[in-house]
């Protein structure tokens, strides 16, 4: 077998996590704490560079990670929120290096990991082309070579002598896939910023990659879209907590995934505002789906409600939450936007309804948005991930339904015909 084109082996990545201070029972103690804190300080930071494996304070993002890439192929990589993917990918694009074990890349990377990432702000969309075609190596003429097909498939022709920072995501995003599918690196590693596309361009970049794979090159595929995934890649790996869970046929690997899908604790509670998912000026403080089962088994005539609690730090104008649906397989399933706000500082609240007998029976992730004048502040994939079962129809269990829903439609047989005009 020839060498592969990216091989990893045995790789861990290990971080410094803060750690809240403990508080003190007595006034004493408050007293003899403040005493000590130009000591403990002191002591911390000495120890910053020593990462001891029994220390609390470290968090291993990944854990004895192996697998190979061969020329050509389109990997995809999957797991939960956490998993440990986007720490695999800054390895792989040099961003960080392990803390364990060893990289081998036998190409150029072209990575497309976030909105903007690799961009110049400051600089226009063209002066980036040729930036990053020069970070790859290439010459000027072979990026003018580029160019044309480069401006075509992104896009932002308009837009091209603008500065990026004067972009929306969307035309990042667009700028950003097409420097990196266009400059022919060996390998090409996309995360899941495409879903900030339409989707049209989605399809669009999905063509390209299979394009690029043909041509010989690698691509790295990480997606919650399952459905991309199957289509797209040959072989694929699941990541569970920070370790390689399984790494094989692509089909194979999906089916692990979606069995290991469970039910999630249906309440989230961020008691720490740093703590908290969000931006510093805006952090939701706390997530609830409530249901009126009583034995804990979400069936698709259940209703749920969705409460959420937010903070926000400043006056926020046209503002909404847009609370996407998904199912297991990457399907959205529907997209619920509140009518836009004005919000001032402090605690608010929002509340959503999913109506019993509309949904079809399998395992659904909610992923929450926070938007202000038409731009996406933060998100939170896979907020909740709840299962529903379809045990509700006199105890009997149909088995898996067909189709997105399953609404409760007014649908009956009968001996009269009953027709309304």
């Amino acid at each position: 077998m020839p060498e592969p084109v990216i091989s990893v082996k045995g790789v861990s990545k290990k971080y410094r996590i803060g750690l809240a201070d403990k508080k003190s029972d007595t006034i004493m103690a408050t007293i003899l704490k403040g005493i000590k804190s130009p000591l403990t300080n002191l002591k911390r930071i000495r120890n910053l560079s020593k990462l001891k494996d029994e220390d609390e304070s470290i968090f291993w993002a990944l854990k004895d990670v192996s697998f190979d890439v061969q020329e050509g192929e389109v990997l995809g990589i999957i797991g939960h929120n956490g998993a440990g993917k986007s720490t695999l990918l800054k390895l792989l694009s040099q961003i960080t290096e392990p803390s364990a074990g060893e990289i081998r890349l036998n190409g150029r990377v072209a990575a497309l990991l976030e909105v903007g990432t690799g961009f110049h702000p400051e600089l226009t969309g063209r002066e980036n082309i040729y930036m990053n075609g020069t970070i790859l190596g290439m010459r000027k003429k072979e990026i003018d070579k580029k160019l044309n097909e480069i401006i075509d498939f992104s896009g932002v022709e308009k837009h091209l002598d603008t500065p990026v920072k004067f972009y929306s995501s969307g035309m990042r995003v667009r700028l950003g896939f097409s420097v990196a599918a266009h400059l022919e690196p060996e390998i090409l590693i996309i995360d899941e910023v495409l879903s900030v596309g339409d989707a049209e361009f989605q399809k669009k970049c999905l063509g390209k990659m299979e394009d690029v794979s043909k041509n010989g090159r690698t691509v790295l595929f990480v997606s919650h879209n399952l459905d991309a995934v199957r289509s797209l890649c040959s072989k694929a790996i699941l990541l569970k907590t920070g370790q390689l869970d399984f790494n094989s046929d692509v089909h194979a690997v999906i089916d692990r995934y979606i069995s290991n899908y469970k039910t999630n604790i249906l309440r989230r509670d961020f008691d720490a505002h740093d703590d908290a998912p969000g931006i510093p000026e805006l952090k939701l403080l706390s997530a609830e789906l409530i249901s009126d089962s009583t034995d804990g088994i979400l069936t698709i005539d259940t209703e749920l409600k969705l409460i959420f609690k937010f903070y926000s730090d400043k006056q926020f104008s046209d503002f909404n939450l847009s609370l996407v649906l998904w199912s297991v397989s990457g399907t959205c399933i529907f997209n619920s936007i509140t009518s836009l706000c004005a919000i001032s500082k402090g605690e608010h609240y929002s509340q959503l309804t999913i109506p019993g007998g509309l949904l079809t029976n399998g395992a659904y992730n909610i992923e929450l948005y926070f938007v202000s004048k038409s731009t996406k502040l933060f998100n939170i994939p896979e907020l909740f991930v709840f299962e529903l079962m379809d045990a509700s129809r006199n105890g009997i269990m149909f088995g898996t339904g067909k189709g997105i829903v399953r609404p409760n439609l007014s649908f009956t047989i009968d001996n009269n015909r009953h027709v309304k005009s």
